[in-house]
């Protein structure tokens, strides 16, 4: 079709800013820290503040774009982001830096269900599939080269440099969608939005994210944010079942094979989120790569979701949802097993890559055949609503993790540092000191060389129990593949 080409080189461009987000500052999270002497609650907030309005703003972006312009909403999604991306390079303090982080995340909420939108509305449905397939790859592409760039930035540069580099990238999405792309929308998409679901699904997500990454600190102020949050979030499960144009429509969930996609979804995702999150701290904190090592380090993994992925989609054509998607989620729990296995020190070939390796069998088993569950199990006029639904419980799942995942590792750390600092005998202004940079658990400073291994001995220790939980997940979503998937045409 006319401007195919040039469609395409604006949606894979544009998601790429999201995507490569979302993987680029978690490598720059360890430098992040440092610079501001900040506390791990406070990185866990730089990535929560950006997780929680994407998935809570996710499905609502897609309903602006139809409603008032797809390239118009995708358009304000990519200067959106950009200026909050200026925001972040600039930001002098931590608060400031989570703040932008958040006005980020509203800026992907519009971009990310614009671009596949946009490729919908702009090619026939004859050449839609191969449309999305170049997408998909392309995407997947940049999310790989993204943390090793981001490495590189952070090790030869500044963090900053990291959110810098989307304005070029943002100038050049907004030129070509402008110049090439058509306008489209959706005349029967309704005249309504669900503002108010939107707020209720924001604060109960914020609330309960809020109560568990402060809950070590401040007990009293997170248990009452708990109560708010799951107060908000079931006012948002009421408002979902009375609206005429939920922003969720809870019908689609009365099919099993869509309840057994999704719930697969949530705890597959809760575990890759919340290793990914930890894996670079302990690889540069602890392993002391560097950061472009800790950035290639996940390379292998993203390739080989990518580069097996297409096999992996016809998987479910010759053994159906069930097979595949418990294979894949036994797959990825033996990958977070060989993670679990390695001390300090050691080749990362021997050490690292077999978890990652394995890791990545299991994600690209499992990544298609779901997508296509998820799409399979509901009628085709409900298909994007479904996938968007998915799309947001992945996210979702990512955000809760991190703050479960950062609760539970600062226990274990704490319980092991007590135990050997009571061991090495250390004159009570080191002891303070270490006790007073607790929060930073890995990053903890000091010149005495046994407090350092201490250090790092504990953030092992609390790191291996987040993993054993990431294989409790994944055996978990292989029970929900295996008990609550049934053939895709009985949905």
């Amino acid at each position: 079709m006319k401007n195919g080409g040039w469609i395409l080189a604006a949606t894979i461009l544009g998601s790429s800013l999201a995507f490569i987000d979302g993987t680029v500052v978690n490598v720059a999270l360890p430098a992040l820290q440092t610079a501001m002497h900040a506390t791990v609650s406070d990185v866990q907030w730089v990535v929560e503040s950006y997780a929680l309005l994407l998935a809570s703003l996710l499905l609502v972006g897609g309903s602006l774009g139809d409603l008032f312009g797809r390239r118009k909403v995708f358009v304000s999604g990519v200067i959106v982001f950009a200026v909050a991306s200026t925001c972040c390079g600039l930001a002098p303090t931590i608060d400031w830096l989570i703040v932008a982080r958040g006005l980020q995340g509203i800026g992907a909420a519009l971009l990310v269900p614009g671009s596949l939108a946009l490729i919908s509305a702009s090619f026939p449905k004859e050449e839609r599939g191969k449309a999305i397939g170049t997408w998909s790859g392309f995407t997947a592409i940049t999310a790989s080269i993204g943390p090793v760039l981001g490495g590189w930035l952070v090790e030869h540069g500044s963090w900053r440099w990291v959110f810098f580099i989307n304005l070029p990238l943002a100038a050049v999405v907004v030129w070509l969608t402008l110049w090439k792309v058509p306008e489209s929308r959706n005349p029967g998409g309704g005249e309504s939005l669900d503002w108010l679901g939107a707020l209720l699904a924001t604060v109960g997500l914020g609330a309960i994210t809020f109560a568990l990454i402060e809950a070590p600190g401040r007990r009293t102020l997170a248990g009452a944010m708990a109560v708010v949050g799951v107060a908000a979030l079931a006012g948002f499960l009421v408002v979902e079942k009375r609206s005429s144009s939920p922003m969720v429509s809870l019908q689609l969930f009365r099919s099993q094979n869509f309840r057994g996609a999704n719930l697969l979804t949530f705890f597959l995702y809760a575990a890759l989120g919340g290793v990914l999150f930890f894996f670079p701290l302990d690889l540069i904190q602890v392993q002391h790569y560097t950061a472009t090592q800790a950035g290639g380090a996940l390379l292998p993994l993203i390739l080989i979701i990518f580069l097996l992925s297409r096999w992996s989609g016809g998987l479910i054509a010759r053994f159906g949802a069930r097979t595949p998607l418990t294979i894949g989620s036994l797959i990825a729990a033996l990958g977070y097993f060989l993670l679990f296995l390695p001390g300090i020190g050691g080749e990362y070939w021997k050490t690292i890559f077999p978890g990652v390796l394995v890791l990545g069998v299991g994600m690209a088993v499992s990544v298609a055949p779901l997508t296509t569950t998820v799409m399979g199990s509901v009628s085709q006029d409900q298909a994007g609503i479904a996938s968007g639904i998915n799309n947001a419980v992945s996210r979702v799942a990512g955000l809760l993790a991190v703050a479960v995942f950062g609760l539970v590792l600062y226990g274990g750390f704490n319980r092991a540092l007590d135990l050997r600092m009571r061991s090495l005998a250390l004159p009570q202004a080191e002891t303070q000191s270490v006790n007073e940079q607790r929060p930073k658990l890995a990053a903890i400073e000091s010149n005495d060389p046994r407090v350092k291994q201490a250090v790092a001995e504990s953030f092992t220790s609390g790191y291996r129990t987040i993993l054993a939980l990431a294989v409790a997940l994944s055996l978990a979503s292989a029970c929900a593949a295996r008990f609550m998937l049934g053939p895709i045409h009985e949905a």
